[in-house]
């Protein structure tokens, strides 16, 4: 009975940590795309570390990756920058599993 109590303890820390490390992972990977973007968009120094933000904020309003998408892809349309949806998911995608491998050896 206790090795069952004791099996179900360590999968739940499993758990929680894994989600802590997905949640860091998103964060550091939506500063680093909002960094990609905001170059994309011409803005450098303060106004590029101030979208990188707003990417990070915009995370919040849905479940999901569609939220950061779509704030990108429409800053992307307003300000002409030639960038397939492909193109945006894919480093999305990219700079996750970098931002993941970063917290892991951090």
């Amino acid at each position: 009975m206790t090795s069952m109590k004791d099996r179900e303890e360590v999968f739940e820390k499993k758990f929680v940590m894994d989600e802590e490390l997905r949640f860091k992972a998103t964060a550091r990977r939506n500063k680093m795309l909002g960094l990609w973007a905001a170059e994309k968009l011409g803005k450098t120094g303060a106004d590029a570390e101030a979208y990188a933000t707003e990417v990070v904020v915009a995370d919040v309003e849905e479940a999901g990756d569609h939220d950061v998408f779509r704030k990108i892809r429409r800053d992307f349309d307003a300000a002409g920058v030639a960038q397939s949806d492909h193109q945006i998911r894919r480093t999305m995608d990219e700079m996750l599993a970098v931002a993941a491998e970063q917290i892991k050896n951090s």
